[in-house]
């Protein structure tokens, strides 16, 4: 369901996990979101229960998302060296 907020609207398309909750039931999420009818990115932010409200987050594209997991991998690769 797209919903409007200010001078932009957004679709939740896809709900790809919870990285964490907050006391307050925010949750950090990774989801798929179309921004203003555009092609659906990946984004990690902060969100109220009905996704009514967010917080500040970031928007990667598929390359960025992958380059990001790639990062990833190789940090805890090194942290599970230890």
């Amino acid at each position: 369901m797209a919903t409007k907020k200010g001078d932009f609207k957004f679709e939740v398309v896809n709900e790809l996990g919870v990285i964490s909750e907050g006391s307050k039931g925010w949750r950090k999420e990774f989801n798929r979101v179309s921004w203003n009818g555009g092609e659906p990115k990946y984004d990690i932010r902060d969100w109220n229960e009905g996704h009514e409200k967010m917080g500040k987050g970031i928007t990667l594209s598929e390359a960025e998302m992958r380059k990001l997991r790639e990062l990833l991998s190789a940090e805890i690769t090194m942290l599970d060296s230890k």
